[in-house]
């Protein structure tokens, strides 16, 4: 394995972050919930954020998992406003919704989706600041 030493960001360690994984597990077992709303919230947060996607979007998609379930929102056919999050976001709601099985599991998958929302707006703001203040 040849190492470029190169530095990589957090944005880009969170960013290759298996997703999908952290929702089958943390959605089904108790013991990996703090990985999911954690390091999986950040990735996801950090993926859609890269992408444009307004917090607003993830928090529509968390009500209308709320509503109609997992599998449901998976199959709409734009959950979020540009073709490349839609893809990323169906594919993991689809992982969430194969392991899905309480209703609780999808009130987590909601609460998840809302948490993301948070953090992309939460990004979006630092920048705002830092980019109205200038460098440091």
């Amino acid at each position: 394995m040849v190492h470029d030493r190169s530095p990589r960001t957090d944005d880009e360690v969170l960013a290759a972050t298996d997703i999908e994984a952290l929702l089958r597990h943390g959605l089904s077992r108790d013991a990996f919930r703090t990985a999911l709303f954690g390091d999986g919230a950040l990735a996801a947060a950090v993926t859609l954020d890269r992408l444009g996607v307004l917090p607003r979007s993830v928090t529509y998609v968390a009500k209308i998992v709320r509503a109609g379930g997992l599998a449901y929102a998976a199959r709409l056919a734009e959950p979020l406003p540009s073709g490349a999050a839609c893809a990323y976001l169906r594919e993991w709601l689809e992982s969430a919704a194969q392991v899905a099985v309480a209703p609780d599991d999808e009130a987590h998958a909601a609460r998840w989706l809302e948490t993301v929302a948070s953090l992309i707006g939460l990004r979006r703001g630092s920048r705002a600041a830092t980019s109205a203040t200038g460098p440091a």
